[in-house]
């Protein structure tokens, strides 16, 4: 490489949504921005989760001396055990995406050898040639930066995931004025996110959401079953508030609701008063008009808490006539499918469904900036070279050109993923390419990388096999029809395959009529158990492909 150029190379988020990962290099040290992740596409079978292609950094692992988080989703730090599985060097994060990113290492037993570094806005730091101010801004989840990098060549400014929120609930508004100080100083480049350039004026605060869920918490004369994302910090305060104002006691219910919960609590985000809380195990023990059940499961994923209780199949939360559901959040696109299932079973239980409100008031909004806050970072910083990032590339393309319109921006330059960007005080331009793309990780009881979909399946079949667990269900009455039958080929598991007829059975017995008129259900619980007895019996991790004949 030139030894007076700074290299800015994406691996993730440019070009897609999601698994966002980007390398700063100067000479022989090299920074990394955020290690995320990215849920695979329904045609992706077999496939848990998606990752980066980090060969570039594993090429040059002597030379990566940390990565840097702007915040705590999953696109941001959900590829961390995939990447320090190959990395071994310290975490830089805020205190929230520290304790986020601290149960997700111990969940993958990394936390003991790896480094994590708090860091803090306004309070800069080294790291090799780079000097790194987190600057806070406001997203829909807590203690989000962006980050001026002060290299040799110039600062750039990564704005990570942001809206401008000038009154949000933690008191912690947006800070304008580290932008426009850097703005007066210079700035050689901006990464700005993209995700929202589609929207026209800007992005509404957490707090508009208020008065229409206030309303909701009003009207309500039964259970209110208020699901929002689990890291949605600012939501989960506004709903433990709206209980406590209308006299509800409220259950917490859901792995990652619970951790989440407790980790805002922890770290003072969230005020509990005494005696709001209760164990999902009392919601019985009180009127239906004095409980507000907090839960997980808003984007309709089949094991979550709010998909079982749809089915009445959860232990504690259950949907009677009467009883209303709101789902705060937006619908993920690919997750449309999933969603509606949920809601045709809670509309089976006579339960009011709250949605979509169209025009009644705003029950969720975005925590990504609109077109006029990106157009005012813009004019803050006024960057000599401005490089969208994050999105899909028209997204990228419309933005580079937006970016062009408002005069605030000498040169606006789209790169993809992969590619090698080189600058200096005068210059900007692609000059080289790495390899990137995308990793296809089997999570099962540990990471398995799925090279390419085609030699995966080739593996699997010529190694561990394959299962086929044929099934006659009754698609309006959930009548199985006839005994399952289960085929196995390329393993030797035939010794096994009366237990695992058996077991597909108690399988479908354990589900009720509605349940098994859920496909989607059916096919991940026999998968599940399938793969449990049959990796406890013989070792082997077999394809087991589900078949429903629908009857």
């Amino acid at each position: 490489m030139s030894n007076n150029k700074l290299q800015i190379i994406p691996l993730g988020g440019l070009g897609e949504f999601g698994m966002n990962c980007l390398a700063v290099r100067w000479q022989d040290d090299i920074i990394v921005i955020d290690a995320g992740l990215m849920f695979p596409e329904s045609e992706l079978l077999g496939v848990d989760i998606v990752v980066p292609d980090i060969t570039y950094l594993i090429e040059n692992k002597q030379h990566v001396r940390g990565i840097v988080l702007t915040h705590g989703h999953e696109d941001h730090i959900g590829g961390l055990p995939w990447i320090l599985n190959e990395l071994k060097v310290p975490i830089y994060a805020t205190e929230f995406t520290l304790a986020f990113v601290d149960g997700k290492l111990e969940e993958h037993k990394l936390l003991d050898e790896t480094e994590l570094i708090e860091i803090t806005p306004r309070e800069k730091f080294t790291i090799g040639p780079f000097t790194i101010e987190p600057i806070h801004v406001t997203h829909s989840l807590v203690d989000a930066v962006s980050l001026a990098i002060e290299t040799p060549v110039g600062v750039i400014i990564h704005t990570g995931d942001f809206k401008i929120d000038l009154a949000p609930l933690d008191d912690k508004p947006f800070d304008l004025h580290a932008f426009a100080e850097y703005g007066k100083r210079g700035v050689l480049a901006l990464l700005q996110d993209s995700t929202n350039v589609d929207r026209k004026g800007y992005t509404p605060g957490e707090r508009a959401v208020i008065p229409r869920l206030d309303e909701i918490f009003n009207q309500t004369k039964k259970k209110l079953f208020f699901s929002c994302f689990s890291s949605s910090i600012y939501r989960i305060r506004i709903a433990l508030e709206l209980a406590r104002k209308h006299s509800r006691k409220v259950a917490i219910i859901g792995r990652s609701m619970v951790e989440s919960s407790e980790i805002a609590q922890d770290l003072g985000y969230i005020e509990v008063p005494n005696g709001l809380l209760i164990n999902p195990g009392q919601i019985r023990d009180f009127a239906p008009e004095q409980v507000m059940v907090l839960i997980s499961g808003t984007q309709g994923e089949p094991m979550s808490a709010l998909s079982r209780a749809a089915v009445d199949n959860h232990k504690h939360a259950k949907i009677d006539p009467g009883d209303t559901v709101l789902l705060s959040s937006r619908i993920i696109p690919g997750n449309e499918k999933g969603i509606f299932r949920v809601i045709d079973h809670l509309s089976r239980r006579d339960a009011q469904v709250i949605y979509d409100d169209g025009q009644q008031g705003l029950i969720h909004v975005s925590g990504h900036g609109s077109q006029e806050e990106l157009r005012l970072i813009m004019n803050l910083v006024r960057p000599k070279f401005f490089i969208p990032v994050h999105g899909d590339y028209r997204n990228l393309r419309r933005h580079a050109n937006m970016a062009m319109e408002t005069g605030a921006v000498e040169h606006a330059i789209v790169i993809e993923d992969g590619d090698v960007l080189e600058l200096d005080k005068d210059d900007a331009r692609v000059k080289d390419k790495v390899t990137a793309g995308r990793i296809l990780i089997d999570s099962g009881s540990s990471i398995d990388v799925v090279e390419d979909l085609v030699i995966r399946d080739r593996r699997i079949l010529s190694e561990d096999g394959v299962v086929l667990a044929v099934m006659a269900i009754n698609k309006k009455t959930g009548k199985v029809e006839r005994e399952p039958e289960v085929l196995m080929r390329g393993f030797g598991g035939g010794d096994i395959a009366e237990e695992a007829r058996e077991a597909v059975m108690k399988t479908l017995d354990g589900l009720t009529s509605e349940q098994k008129s859920d496909y989607g259900m059916v096919n991940d619980k026999v998968r599940a158990d399938l793969k449990r007895l049959i990796q406890k019996t013989t070792g082997r991790r077999p394809m087991i492909m589900p078949v429903i004949l629908e009857i």
